[in-house]
């Protein structure tokens, strides 16, 4: 797992992160030793990672191997923007191993930009609920007691 200046990513990963801007990656890595408050390691949100599938759940011709930037990780899938620009979903169920490339974030909880647009999502889906709760009641005053 390239963590160094030195280190050589793999061709298919560098056109990826010339994509996203060229970010320092070196800025990004792992920190699995020390003290536990300073350490930050796991998959993070635009990581570039290579997903290893289950030969039993594909066609003889699919590729068992995925590469690409890792855009979310949910209980149940993994979305991925691979190496080819397409955008796929890949059932947890078949996948084998998830390999980290390079990270091309800060940590979730150093990660102020993230932060700040859950925030603003968070603040958004709140708005457009309001809205929808007063177009099904076809009132406001929902939020007042008594």
């Amino acid at each position: 797992m390239p963590k160094k200046k030195d280190a050589e990513l793999p061709q298919w990963a560098e056109k990826i992160l010339k994509d996203m801007g060229s970010p320092k990656i070196e800025d990004f890595v792992s920190v699995v030793h020390g003290e536990l408050l300073e350490r930050r390691h796991g998959l993070r949100r635009d990581d570039i990672v290579e997903i290893q599938l289950d030969a039993r759940s594909l066609r003889e011709e699919d590729e068992h191997t995925l590469r690409g930037r890792l855009l979310s990780s949910g209980k149940s899938s993994i979305e991925l923007h691979d190496e080819n620009g397409i955008h796929q979903y890949i059932a947890r169920d078949v996948v084998v191993k998830i390999s980290l490339i390079c990270h091309t974030r800060p940590a979730y909880i150093d990660d102020s930009e993230l932060l700040t647009y859950e925030r603003a999502d968070m603040k958004r889906r709140n708005k457009l609920h309001e809205t929808v709760e007063k177009k099904t009641n076809k009132s406001d005053d929902s939020h007042l007691w008594g």
